[in-house]
């Protein structure tokens, strides 16, 4: 959510406790914002973006009813009608990448490029500046551990374009008995410091069930679990990054770049506005004493799982990542027929966190002709590969209890085999199965593989990553030697 400082010193809060404390005074209404800066549906710029691209119609993309007539596909005979994806460890102009250098030097900026132009777009040479300080500090407790509460704001330059600010709103939770410096784990969602919706509420005060109606204790949250082992949290707010919606790319970060004006097709989308937001925050991070600046995190779940993995492939600064149930422009391979598709993303409710350029990829009447996933020139192995020889956590939950076959389980594991041969290149290890990634399959669940720098592990929970935390932690400390 979009909003004004009122001050650089007071936060929001302590403003209206001044303004409660001298009622005598009657405060006049801010005047409103004159502003000739467009404002567009989400419809109207999905529309814009397809007139950019000279497409009059995209293949819609397939139902999540099992009765619709389009119903995605869950029969794993018709799931790889492009069995062939494209080459990690060859070049672009065909020769072997076979040394570590080979990778960084030529393969990996040939990736990187290919994701910016046609997948997530590109972050702007000029970027304005953030400004970090801290807005309020509270002391707390996190299970049965004392804790210092933090909100942390970053302020991003907006002279050039004044009627858009943006503020990054983030956390930081330390144990308050530290020794040393710690690792953190930065999660992508709302901090506790940011106002709940009514919804929210309403389900935080649900509890958990018995399943006989019986109200029982929660378990230990993420949060708390990390908090035990002695590590720090960081909660980032994406939304006071950039909107989850089309109708707010003229506004956020990809919107004061642009200076209210629409995208052009190469622009960034919300994905990786986020993850440049969490950059940001990272930025930040490395200035606290507190911090191992080296040990430094990033996790998420769905959109955001699809948003961590982006960030950590993006910033080789990020030292792990927990990436969870991200499904398609995450770990899950867009020539997979199985679940979600690219058309699902392209569509005018999910294209916001693509390119424009993305959009080409489910044409089915352009300037260009029809294409689809195969023409893409990169995949999700080859997502997974940028992150090498970094600590990389896929997770998954199970179908049965929410975790959905659309995200297509299965094909995030193939994609994981296909990126191992990365990481065992960087004097790391991936997954070290025996198998490629055309014969692959899952391990059972909740049997994980947790040997190598890559990993994997299926829980037996829903649309979370709560329960493979603990397993995280654990897989991380025995890299980190601690």
């Amino acid at each position: 959510m979009l909003f004004r400082r009122f001050t650089a010193a007071f936060s929001v809060a302590l403003w209206f406790a001044a303004t409660l404390s001298t009622p005598a005074q009657t405060p006049k209404p801010a005047p409103a914002i004159q502003s000739s800066l467009p404002v567009m549906t989400t419809t109207e710029d999905h529309r814009d973006m397809m007139r950019q691209l000279a497409i009059t119609a995209l293949r819609p993309g397939p139902s999540g009813n099992p009765d619709a007539d389009n119903a995605a596909n869950y029969d794993e005979a018709l799931a790889n009608p492009f069995p062939d994806w494209p080459a990690i460890l060859v070049a672009n102009d065909g020769t072997d990448v076979a040394t570590e250098e080979d990778w960084r030097q030529r393969r990996r900026p040939e990736i990187v490029e290919a994701f910016q132009q046609h997948v997530y777009g590109r972050v702007p040479e000029r970027v304005p500046v953030v400004t970090w300080d801290v807005r309020e500090t509270r002391e707390s407790t996190s299970g049965d551990v004392p804790v210092v509460e933090q909100h942390i704001v970053g302020t991003v330059d907006n002279r050039t374009c004044p009627d858009i600010s943006v503020e990054i709103s983030m956390s930081l939770t330390l144990p308050k008995d530290i020794s040393g410096k710690v690792p953190v784990l930065m999660m992508f969602g709302r901090t506790a410091f940011d106002p709940v919706p009514e919804w929210m509420k309403r389900f935080q005060r649900r509890g958990s069930d018995d399943g006989n109606g019986n109200q029982t204790d929660r378990p230990a949250s993420p949060t708390d679990e990390l908090i035990a082992a002695g590590w720090g949290v960081v909660r980032i707010h994406p939304a006071s990054i950039q909107e989850d919606n089309g109708a707010g790319l003229t506004r956020g970060i990809i919107g004061l770049v642009n200076q209210g004006q629409v995208r052009k097709p190469d622009d960034w989308g919300s994905l990786r506005a986020w993850g440049w937001g969490a950059s940001r925050g990272l930025d930040y991070l490395t200035t606290r004493d507190e911090i191992d600046a080296d040990r430094v995190g990033i996790e998420g779940v769905s959109r955001y799982g699809k948003a961590a993995l982006v960030a950590m492939a993006m910033d080789q600064r990020f030292a792990m990542g927990l990436i969870g149930s991200s499904g398609a422009g995450g770990t899950t391979p867009f020539r997979r027929n199985f679940g979600e598709a690219p058309e699902s993303l392209a569509s005018s409710g999910e294209y916001h966190w693509m390119a424009g350029n993305f959009l080409q990829y489910s044409a089915q009447e352009s300037s260009r002709g029809a294409m689809d996933a195969n023409d893409l020139p990169v995949d999700s192995h080859q997502l997974i590969a940028l992150c090498a020889p970094r600590l990389t956590f896929i997770s998954y939950g199970i179908p049965e209890k929410g975790d959905a076959k659309w995200l297509d389980q299965q094909g995030s594991y193939m994609a994981a085999v296909a990126a191992s041969p990365v990481f065992d290149l960087l004097s790391a290890r991936g997954l070290g199965v025996d198998q490629d990634y055309q014969s692959a399959t899952m391990p059972p669940v909740n049997q994980g593989i947790l040997t190598g720098h890559l990993a994997w592990r299926q829980h037996d929970g829903g649309h979370t990553d709560a329960p493979n935390v603990r397993h995280f932690i654990a897989w991380c400390e025995e890299h980190f030697g601690r």
